[in-house]
Parts: C-alpha cells; structure tokens; sequence
C-alpha cells in the first residue's frame, strides 16, 4: 500500500499493527440479490451488496453500483496476482511491483495518482495478499472519468527505470524492518507461523519477502512481471458511489476496451498442499521478545470450501471478544496469557487456522499450549452450547452490516469474494450460510480439521547467548519461475508533455451535506446532540466525560485509563462475563478508552436493539464495582502490555515525548501508566476519580446514525435522566504546565531493528485562533502521501516506509509531532530532514499551487467521515468536547478553504519554531550516536534499562 499492507497468515495479531484482510462489496439491481442476502440478526436485514456486471471483449469483468446517497465514488482494480505468484528467489516480489505501479505511465508522470486523488480531497493505496493484489481509489464523484483513464493507463503501460526502482526497493525494505524485524512479533506472524504451517505451497512464503531477495531482483523482472500478469483478462474493475450508469459505460468503453488482451498464457500455479501425516513442532527465537508465545496451527480448506461457514462460526466462539473460550480461559480466569487470539485464514488455495497466545510475564509456552490444546478439544469434543453459536452468528451478522456502511467497504467486499470465489453474489450468501451453520456443524468441522495428529505447534522465545535468533528461510522453491515469464516487449517512456493524452476535466462538483444538529439538554444537565442519517439501520452513541489522563491523581498515572478498562468488568447488577456475553449476544460494539483530556464511552449496534445496548452501556457508566480482583487483572494485562510495548522503537518514543515537553505536568506522564504506577493504583483510586469525573452536568452524549431527534431523547431520559452528579465538581488544573527548554534525548535500545525519530514542539490549544492555518500546514508538511515530510523522507531518499506529523492540539497547549522510523543508520539524516521541512513552513509562503491541494485533502477527508454512523458521531463528539458551536460542522470546508499562505507561515512562526524543537530517538544507539552527537553535542544518551517514564527527565 502507500500504507502497503500486505495481508500475511496470522496477520490479525493485534501486537503486529497490521490490519486485518478487509472484507468488502459491490451493488445492482435488488432483483439480481438472492433472497438468502436478507439474512437478517434479530429484526435488521444486511441488504445485498448489489451489482451489475458486464464483460469486455478482451475478458475484463466490469462491476458497478450507484449510491446517489455520497458525493463520493470508489473505483477498484482488482488483479488475480499476489504473493503466492512470486517468482522462485523472488519473494516479496509482487508487493515490491505494487509500489512500483504507483510510478510513472507513458501518459502520466511519477505520483499522478497522488495529485489525482489526494489533491482533490480523495485517497488512493493498495495492498497485496497472497492471491491477489487491488488497487483502490476514492474521490469526489466529479473526478470519476480522471481515474478510469489513469488506472487503465498504468494497466496499458509502465514506466519504471533503475533510480525510482532502487528507492522505491528501498522504502520496501525499511516496510521490512519496521513490519518484521522491528515489532517484537514481527516475525512470528509474518515469517515463521506461513513458513511453518505450508509444507508446499507458496502461501509459506512471506508476502514482504526478505531483504535478500528484494535485491535480487531486477528492472527486467519488473516489466515482464508486468507484462505477465498486469492485463485486461486478469482484472476486474470494481465502480461504485455516485455516477451515471450510461455515463460510466462510455468512459470505460472508452479507456478500457481498447487495452489488447495478450496471446501468451499465465504461468501455472496451483499447487496442493498435502494432507498432514502427523503433528509437528517447531521452536523459533527473536531478539527483543518481551513475552514468550505459543500457536498452534492446523490446515483447514480454501475460500469457496462449504466447511468455511462452520469453521467462521467456531473461529468467533473461540476468540471472537471478552465472552470468547480463549479470552475467558487463559487470559480472564487462569490469567496465563497477556493476549489471545485465532486466525481463520481462509485463501484462494488452501487454508489454515491458527490460534495463539502471547503469554502473560513469568508464564512459560507449555502452559499456554496445554491450555490452548483444552480449549480446542471442548470444541470437539462436546457441541457449543445455544447461546454461543446464536452470540457468534449475531456478531458475525453485525459485522456484515458495519462492513456495507461506505462505498469503499462495499467494493472491497465484493472483490475478495470474486478473487476467491469467482462469484460475485459469495458475500451475499455467506450471510445465509453462516446462520445455518449448526453446534453439530461446529464440533464436526472441529474433529474433521483441528486433531491433535493434524496440529502444528509454534514456539517463540527470546534469543538469548544459547540460543541465537531464528533465520528466515530464503530461496524457497516455487512453481513460477523468471523463467516462465513473459518477455518484456518494448520499453514505456514517458512521453514528452506535448504527446501524451491529456487527462479529462473534472465534471461538476456534487458536494457533501451535513446533517442538521439536534442539541438539548436533560433535566440533570447532560447534553445531547443528535445526528440523524439515512442508510444502513446502525446506531452509534458516545458519552464524553471530562475525565482525560491529565486528571490522573499526582504520581498515579493510569488511573483514568484503568477507570475505563474497568467500567466493562462489572457492575451492581452484571458480572464481568456476563456483560462480555450480553455485548455480543447484541452484535452490539461497547467499550471505553480515556484521552489526555476526556474519557470517551462508545456503543456502536443494530438498531433493532440499540435501546438495549444503550441500557447496558449507561448500566457500565453509573454502576461499576471496580472489583479488586477485577483491578488486580486488569493491572497484570496492563503490564504485560507496556512490557510488549517497551521493546518497540515507537512505541517507546511516543511514551517518552509528554516527559520531554511537559515534564512533571500533568500531560507529561504516559496516559496508559507506568510498569511502576499501574501495581501501586488502588480500588480507591478508580472508585474516586469515577466519582469525581463521571457526572451527567459535564457530559455530552451523542447519537448518529438511524436515529430521530425524539428517539434519541426518549433513549437518553430512559437510560441517563435519573443520574445525578455525586458532590460538587472539581478545581479546574493546570494540564500543560510551563514551556521548557528543548532536550535532545536518545533512549538505547541495542539490537533494535529499526530507530524511531521524533521532532515534538509545544503546540496550541483546539480553540486557538490559528487552528485552522496550523492544521492546514500540518497537512502540507506530514498529512498523507505527498506531505513534504514524506516526499522528502520516503520518496526522494528512500530512508523509512513512511514519514508524517501531527498538530496534537488539545483542550490546553498540545503537542506537535514529526515522526518516522528509519534503519538505524540513517538517524542522524533523518533527524536533520526533518527539523528543515518543519523549518520551512515558518520561514516562507507555500505557493497557492502546493496549498490548494492540502485544503481538498482535509476537505475530502471531512465529507468521508460523514458517510459512516462512526465518523459523523466523532466530528459531532469533537466540536463538543471543546465547546465549539455546532454551526463549525457545516462551515469547515469554507473555514479550510479560507487559509491563506502567510497565514500557514506566519502560525508556524510563531507557534512551531525548530528553535524550539525536541528530539527524541529510540534505537541502537552505537551506530547513529557519534554523528547525531557530533551535531548536537548535549544530547542525552539514556540506556532502555533505565528509563524512568515516572520521572519529568526520564532517568
């Protein structure tokens, strides 16, 4: 992706950051949808995707969808190529070629697309998984014809030569050492569980490849890769949003039916993974493992397999939430296990399911074995019970529904069902089929696939001075060859400007509305805002309370974290497993998390039974125990989670930075704690702040989605109206403290895979009056693809996967960040490129040509959000939580559009000054420290071991 993702076995590992594979759609005619789309979870009906389809003469397949309901359209190429197809000492290699699509075309110079559609308020990116890679584009609907030009001219031609070749393999492999050898279970999930699992078929092979293999390849692979793979008979194009239907027929007509189908066949590929003759094991070891884990792994089918639904529906029951087997189990009872968690990762090929556990500190590998092993022998040994399988299939149901909220969500829908399947209407029936999935389904998929003689057990343990860090395997054979490709043909140049096909005019412009407010208040003084939609039957509701980690009592940072974590594990009324169970009974989303400045409540369900899921969230709200035997686990999972956090480069400097800029005021300390704070807090601490800082005359609740304005009320007063604020409110406090003068701090992290690189400045509040042009120029240095920052960082020099800044405003003075990670070496560059790109903001204008692009990206980013019941609620939330008038929804575009250039500069002057500026770097310090040294002579060099995250200087 410009975020690459790559869609890797066991990639669903929340420690990875990895998105999982998303599921998405496409829409047509309700009398093409079979009945079975209507499946519904209790009263809501997921409605078909909807599509029509037609076929060009040279084999592409066309699918489109009008919703006249966005002022947006999605256009999506879908290619029937992906890792699996890498060719032999080549893994990595159709990733790396997804970046290089993002290049030059003979009509069209490097990084069009990126003025095509982040320049005018859109998006674009792609991801590759192993049998497929997609490219996907979203933009105002008056853009349309603009990118079906340049998504078939890429298709038709690519311009590649040896300089962007290089620096684009270069970012690929910083993607690497962040990704993999950077993440403390990097490699577990995106190496050694694929290469373990698959015995024969390339799926074993990572989809990010190694840095060996990376630079084994060559631009001539390149072109016949493409000249392989990239044609109109191995594509789809997916179109969907607001367009006309004849209209859209003609441009595709027009820039697709002349692309040649060509004569020379596809390398075969489909090679059967061999049933397996008995258990395996394999023990692997990583430096800077923070907690051992173990997974066991078993091969199960392919996509279109009839034994999916069943092996879905067992999936959620194992892993799926709070109430699920493992979850229970090892981490809520026994609490042996920081995290759980089971992956059914179901390809176009073959398939496995993995489940695993991170273990919690002090607990070894073989106990989390034997007790994952005890959970999948209940599975069959004895059916589910009724209420497990109905709570499964109502979450699965739901998710369906979420996932046809956006365009986008439903295009992608649609594609990953015709790359597995080669059926478009798959998405639709799947609804069906996974609610006919029975217990007896269940355990008979469960003793057919996950036996102990068919179990792969995977060990991952520190690397210590016995035992060294695993190496990944490399050259792996493969059933494509360079061999097998087709010849490269004629080389693409980029014409000169006077011969190339110009590119079509946007049409007019269709612009987003934005819903008019409701805003009252109940009688105890909680506010209400209400933001009605039209589409899907979601709800969504959020209750912001004044109660952010800068509330934390002195010396006791975490308590507003732990006061959230702990209002979903009991009530008076609910047990901690009951309310996990009655969460996902509903299909319904609750939960709770605490910023700098506010706790945020959330509850996301069908409206069918959203009055009920309110209840249970304004029960978790008004009525926690705050349990100490519930606080004595959420401490332990608390700390094993900054354990795994604290050997990530990131991670590190981003609980570093508050220290730096604030020091010892209340935003300085790390919101989620300390491995020092987090034992020592008491249920007094928790039960007091709620008490405190949980009170309706300071809270705001918000409603959006298929809502009215006297729904919400009479939701509101029933489930909120007899709270009552306990005692008097307290004292307003200092958050930001003084300014203090800039450090220069490395923190040493020897061994680590990458270095993490941060420039933080003391920023503005959300209601300064140079918001606006500070968010703006934001954008211009570090929000997106073309940022400056990522120009000059990724693009131009090829040093980190990716570079960007944030504002950080928040109810006092924030913070404002740069960041980026780097291979260690280059740390020091890093350092400097950075500091000059802040630096240029405040010392002259951006011309009006490289401003109005940045202006349509927060614009198109804003009308984005409106289209989903979520995105809507959080700009509602957001003008709230600063006491802003609702009116500024409606005027942000024309508030956007207004800055000018000296407005942008003389902001960044006054507010953002690099004279002002503080570094923090975290990596292995021997081999950047003597030149970052050497240019600023007072740094301080802090060994990891020591760092005192307590302490206002960090030592």
């Amino acid at each position: 992706m410009k975020n690459r993702l790559i869609l890797t076995a066991c990639a669903s590992a929340l420690l990875l950051g990895l998105p999982a594979a998303a599921p998405a759609w496409a829409k047509a005619p309700p009398a093409a949808a079979p009945a079975s789309a209507t499946a519904a979870q209790g009263g809501v009906e997921v409605p078909p995707l909807g599509f029509a389809k037609r076929v060009l003469a040279n084999g592409m397949e066309v699918y489109t969808a009008r919703d006249a309901s966005t002022s947006n359209v999605t256009v999506q190429v879908w290619y029937r190529v992906g890792s699996k197809d890498d060719p032999a000492g080549r893994s990595g290699f159709a990733h790396l070629f997804e970046h290089l699509l993002f290049k030059a075309t003979k009509n069209m110079p490097s990084e069009t697309f990126d003025r095509l559609t982040e320049d005018v308020g859109g998006f674009n990116n792609a991801f590759t998984a192993d049998d497929v890679t997609a490219y996907y584009e979203v933009v105002p609907a008056n853009h349309l014809q603009r990118i079906l030009f340049a998504e078939a001219d890429r298709m038709g031609s690519l311009v590649v030569d040896e300089a962007n070749f290089a620096s684009e393999r270069d970012v690929v492999k910083e993607e690497y050492r962040q990704r993999i050898l950077a993440s403390p279970y990097g490699r577990l999930f995106g190496l050694f569980t694929p290469e373990t699992i698959y015995q024969d078929h390339p799926y074993r092979r990572p989809g990010i490849g190694s840095i060996e293999e990376l630079d084994a390849a060559t631009l001539d692979d390149v072109l016949r890769f493409h000249a392989t793979y990239y044609r109109p008979d191995n594509a789809m194009l997916i179109v969907a949003g607001n367009f006309d239907q004849a209209q859209l027929d003609g441009w595709v007509d027009e820039y697709f039916a002349p692309l040649k189908r060509p004569a020379t066949p596809m390398p075969a590929n489909d090679v059967k993974e061999p049933e397996p003759t008995g258990p395996r094991t394999a023990t692997y070891y990583a430096p800077n493992v923070p907690l051992p884990a173990v997974a066991l792994a078993w091969n199960t089918v392919a996509y279109k397999d009839a034994d999916r639904a069943a092996l879905t529906v067992l999936d959620g029951i194992l892993s799926t939430g709070e109430s699920s087997r493992l979850y229970r189990s090892l981490v809520y009872d026994k609490q042996i296990a920081a995290s759980i968690g089971s992956s059914p990762d179901f390809a176009q090929q073959a398939g496995n399911l993995t489940a695993y556990a991170i273990m919690a500190g002090g607990e070894t590998v073989e106990t989390g074995k034997a007790a994952l092993e005890a959970e999948i022998a209940r599975l069959r040994d004895e059916p589910v019970t009724a209420a497990e399988l109905a709570e499964a299939k109502n979450e699965l149901v739901a998710d369906a529904l979420r996932g046809r909220e956006s365009i986008d969500d439903r295009a992608t829908t649609l594609g990953m069902a015709l790359i597995m399947t080669g059926d478009a209407t798959a998405a639709d029936r799947e609804i069906a089929e996974i609610q006919a999935v029975t217990a007896a389904d269940v355990q008979r998929v469960a003793r057919r696939y996950l036996t102990p003689q068919r179990q792969i057990t995977i060990n991952y343990l520190p690397a210590d001075d016995a035992n060294a860090p695993s190496e990944q395997k490399k050259n792996v054979d493969a059933p494509v060859t360079v061999a097998a490709l087709a010849p490269a043909g004629p080389v693409a140049v980029l014409l000169p400007e006077a011969e190339r096909a110009r590119l079509p005019q946007p049409g007019p412009e269709v612009s987003p509305a934005t819903p008019a407010i409701a805003d009252f208040r109940l009688d105890n003084g909680l506010r209400v805002l209400v933001a009605p939609t039209q589409g899907l039957p979601l709800v969504s509701a959020r209750l912001n309370l004044n109660a952010g980690s800068a509330h934390d009592p002195a010396g006791k940072p975490g308590v507003a974290s732990m006061t959230a974590a702990l209002l979903t594990q009991g009530t008076t009324t609910k047990a901690a497993p009951e309310i996990a169970t009655a969460i996902e009974q509903l299909g319904a989303s609750i939960g709770a998390g605490a910023g700098a400045d506010f706790t945020n409540v959330y509850a996301n369900a069908p409206k069918d039974v959203f009055g009920q899921t309110l209840t249970l969230m304004a029960d978790l709200v008004r009525n926690p125990t705050f349990a100490a035997e519930e606080l004595e686990r959420q401490q332990s999972q608390t700390l094993d989670g900054l354990r795994v956090a604290l050997s990530q480069p990131g991670s590190i400097a981003s609980q570093s930075v508050g220290r730096v800029i604030y020091g010892d005021a209340p935003y300085g300390a790390p919101g989620s704690g300390t491995v020092n704070s987090i034992p020592a807090l008491t249920r007094d601490d928790v039960a007091v702040f709620h008490s405190d800082r949980f009170r309706p005359s300071q809270a705001t609740l918000v409603f959006s989605g298929d809502v009215t304005p006297a729904e919400a009320r009479a939701l509101a007063d029933e489930a909120f109206g007899d709270w009552r604020d306990a005692g008097p409110a307290p004292a307003a406090i200092d958050k930001a403290g003084q300014a203090l003068a800039p450090r220069v701090v490395v923190i040493d992290q020897p061994g680590a895979g990458q270095a993490a690189v941060v420039a933080a400045i003391r920023g503005v509040s959300r209601t300064d009056a140079d918001f606006f042009p500070l968010t703006v120029g934001n954008t211009l240095l570090g929000g997106g693809y073309s940022s400056r920052l990522n120009q000059k960082i990724r693009i131009e020099k090829g040093l980190s996967y990716g570079a960007g800044s944030s504002l950080g405003a928040r109810a006092d003075a924030g913070v404002f960040t740069a960041s980026t990670q780097t291979k260690n070496e280059s740390a020091t560059e890093v350092v400097e490129l950075m500091l000059s790109e802040i630096g240029k903001l405040g010392d002259a204008p951006a011309t009006e040509t490289e401003l109005a692009p940045r202006r349509a990206t927060l614009i198109g980013a804003f009308g984005r959000s409106l289209e989903t019941v979520d995105g809507l609620g959080g700009l509602v939330a957001n003008l709230a939580l600063y006491d802003l008038p609702m009116s500024d929804l409606a005027d942000y575009a024309g508030r956007v559009r207004a800055v000018t250039p000296q407005q942008v500069e003389a902001a960044f002057a006054e507010h953002l000054p690099t004279d002002r500026a503080s570094l923090v770097v975290v990596g292995d310090a021997s081999k950047f420290i003597d030149g970052l040294r050497a240019k600023y002579p007072n740094v301080e060099v802090i060994p990891l071991t020591e760092l005192n995250l307590d302490s206002a200087t960090l030592k």
